[in-house]
């Protein structure tokens, strides 16, 4: 095991080991755990009581944080000429059809999401090997197939997310920066937790939420007590 850092030993020295923090508590304390010299993510795990192998257990979900995630969005939108000027207006940063499809047959996914209108998905479909692995892949679902394309980036670029539970039955996802203020991040946390809530499955049997837990980057994790959020 290698030994912690100067930074790593005062971080875990803040940390109570075993202790269930309020979800207040915990929002402030990440601030004073994280030594990064970069604007770290601020991220959040909820282990579900559910079986991700049954289709009727899998929890998938959108939410638009109500503090941004705070990190530049760089937005594809793959559509016919028609719809190109309402995605530009919208603050699209790349805009097209073809030629983006041929550069990500060639390997390029240099964005974090990508939109398409409904008439081109015969053309995205066959890029599914490709998006698939990285999470790009349009879906109906989480609204990034639309004809409303100037909408959709509008809501991405505001903090819009989508979620989906692992393999191990975890939601993962970042819900802000270690620079957002510890009101911001407990915000932010109770906007997932209150979907993620919303999407229990009727198939799930026994306790829904099983823990939760906060981090950034590379700070510890903090175990937040699940009955300490009020989501009212």
């Amino acid at each position: 095991m290698s030994k912690l850092t100067k930074n790593q030993k005062v971080a875990y020295a803040k940390v109570e080991p075993q202790k269930a923090y309020k979800l207040a508590e915990a929002a402030a304390l990440l601030k004073e755990i994280t030594f990064t010299k970069f604007d770290a993510s601020v991220d959040i795990d909820v282990r579900l009581g559910v079986d991700p192998r049954k289709a009727n257990q899998m929890v998938r979900g959108v939410v638009t944080l109500p503090n941004g995630t705070g990190k530049k969005v760089r937005v594809l939108v793959l559509c016919t000429p028609d719809k190109e000027e309402e995605a530009k207006a919208a603050g699209a940063d790349y805009v097209g059809l073809d030629d983006y499809v041929n550069q990500i047959k060639a390997g390029w996914t240099d964005v974090d999401v990508i939109i398409c209108t409904p008439n081109v998905m015969g053309k995205v479909g066959a890029l599914g090997r490709i998006l698939g692995p990285r999470g790009l892949m349009p879906n109906p679902k989480t609204g990034t197939v639309t004809m409303e394309v100037g909408k959709a980036v509008q809501e991405v670029k505001a903090g819009k997310i989508d979620f989906k539970v692992d393999k191990y039955g975890i939601v993962h996802t970042s819900i802000g920066k270690v620079s957002f203020t510890p009101e911001q991040i407990e915000e932010n946390a109770k906007e997932v937790i209150g979907m993620i809530i919303k999407l229990k499955p009727s198939s799930a049997k026994g306790a829904y939420v099983n823990s939760i837990y906060l981090s950034t980057t590379m700070s510890p994790g903090l175990q937040i007590d699940p009955k300490s959020i009020d989501l009212k």
